[in-house]
């Protein structure tokens, strides 16, 4: 089953860091302490967490809505899909068995099994069968539509960046203060229009809650976690740089404390070698010759899936502070930026005889930075956004999109990209008009990729 955001992230922080004031246990502990201070004794009318990937988000949720119900009150959760949803509840029931937690769901929808498997929990599509329960937990979408009942006075916001203002809008009503915890460097909340006629303005509906909160309430200044507990000591450095540089974090784990081990030598390919370089290292670039090409680039689409192949044939472990395990196809994911890229590649593996989403047993996932956020794996194969692209259009460019492909891992991450990506970069800086009143992104995609893109060129295996 993937993980959640968070999972490896321990109850208690410091377990995972050498005691000391140094220690990242002690850090995201001393954080963690003040974040439940302003949670229950604060006086502004929001209290906003800012979480690096895998930095235990979903682990202060659950520890939040401890905390609030056993200081006596009530308590609503919002999260922005089903599946967000029955994550929590199953967290929160699991964690804390003697909650009564409430799954409000719509009238057509069902809770997965894992949220309905525990005693505590209650599921209803209406509102009125859960207001006694302790925790009532349910998406945005469901809870714009609660009347009716008198207001909570504490509320969590989960994954508050993707939710859109014009959603906090709908839902506010319905408590008195909340907590806001969620991803900035992750992709914007979607949107199926153009958003253009709002821009700059007070009331744009597009923008996140979280930017929306801020522009109204100038008195509350946000909270960092300072630990990612997913991301390697390899990695966590360049993705606090190029995605983080005013919220900057540290990895939970030393130089050396995870590794992967190789049961079967390589074959002198390529392929064989960018897996040694990121067993060693922790990334790896498969650079496939310049060109020009579809986006379901037939080249590319191969080595993403042979790259997988391999994975799987050499008999990879993971060790880390979990132990030793083998890196079998459920622990390994694709991440792409289009839809029909996923499905070009899901049908290469498959074409190779590699178990992908829904075949049974473990399988490897194939889907988009959209759909892999807030998962981890221990290694992940990223075919790189401008990957033989003619242009660097803004969609390509989405610092969030680079930024999700870059940090699902615990072990490891290979790139697979034609070369000529920098040139590219150089031909077309950004050119995305100014907006008025309008905070400009920081770091946009193109620095972004560039920072991102010097680090692969250490570890870079060229193909063809």
């Amino acid at each position: 089953m993937d993980s959640p955001d968070s999972a490896d992230a321990p109850d208690s922080p410091a377990a995972a860091g050498a005691p000391g004031p140094s220690s990242p246990g002690a850090a995201a502990d001393r954080v963690t302490a003040e974040i439940l201070a302003a949670v229950l004794s604060g006086t502004e009318r929001g209290v906003v967490v800012d979480s690096p990937p895998g930095a235990g988000k979903s682990t202060l949720v659950v520890r939040a809505a401890r905390e609030l119900v056993a200081a006596g009150e009530r308590l609503m959760i919002v999260a922005q899909t089903n599946s967000q949803v029955d994550d929590l509840v199953d967290r929160l029931a699991e964690t804390a068995p003697d909650l009564s937690i409430g799954r409000l769901h719509s009238s057509d929808g069902r809770p997965a099994p894992e949220a309905l498997r525990h005693a505590g929990v209650t599921a209803s599509g209406r509102v009125a069968d859960l207001v006694e329960q302790q925790v009532v937990v349910s998406t945005a979408a469901k809870w714009q539509w609660v009347k009716d009942v008198d207001p909570w006075r504490h509320a969590i916001v989960d994954e508050a960046y993707q939710m859109r203002s014009d959603a906090l809008l709908a839902v506010a009503r319905l408590f008195e203060r909340a907590l806001f915890v969620g991803d900035p460097g992750q992709l914007d909340p979607f949107t199926v229009v153009g958003t253009d006629q709002w821009a700059g303005l007070s009331w744009d509906p597009s923008r996140s809650a979280v930017t929306a909160l801020l522009d109204h309430n100038p008195g509350i200044r946000p909270h960092n976690l300072p630990v990612s507990w997913r991301l390697p000591y390899s990695a966590a450095a360049l993705v606090s740089r190029a995605f983080y540089p005013f919220t900057p974090f540290r990895s939970g784990t030393g130089e050396g404390d995870r590794r992967l081990t190789v049961g079967v030598r390589a074959d002198g390919g390529p392929v064989d070698a960018v897996i040694d370089e990121a067993a060693e290292s922790g990334w790896g670039l498969l650079e496939l010759p310049a060109r020009h090409t579809v986006r379901t680039d037939p080249e590319a689409v191969h080595a993403v899936a042979r790259t997988v192949r391999r994975l799987l044939d050499r008999g990879l472990a993971a060790v880390s502070e979990r132990g030793t395990a083998p890196v079998t196809a459920d622990r390994i994911a694709v991440g792409t930026a289009h839809r029909d890229q996923a499905a070009a590649v899901r049908a290469a593996l498959t074409g190779l005889g590699v178990p992908v989403d829904g075949a049974l047993g473990p399988a490897v996932t194939v889907d988009t930075a959209n759909r892999l956020q807030g998962r981890e794996y221990d290694v992940t194969v990223v075919l790189h956004p401008l990957s033989g692209r003619p242009d660097a259009t803004a969609f390509h460019l989405e610092t969030g999109r680079l930024c999700v492909l870059a940090s699902r891992h615990r072990h490891a991450c290979i790139v697979v990209a034609r070369a000529g990506i920098t040139e590219l970069l150089d031909e077309h800086p950004s050119t995305e008009p100014v907006q008025l009143g309008v905070s400009v992104k920081f770091p946009d995609g193109w620095e972004a990729n560039h920072t991102v893109l010097a680090e692969l060129a250490e570890h870079r295996i060229r193909a063809g």
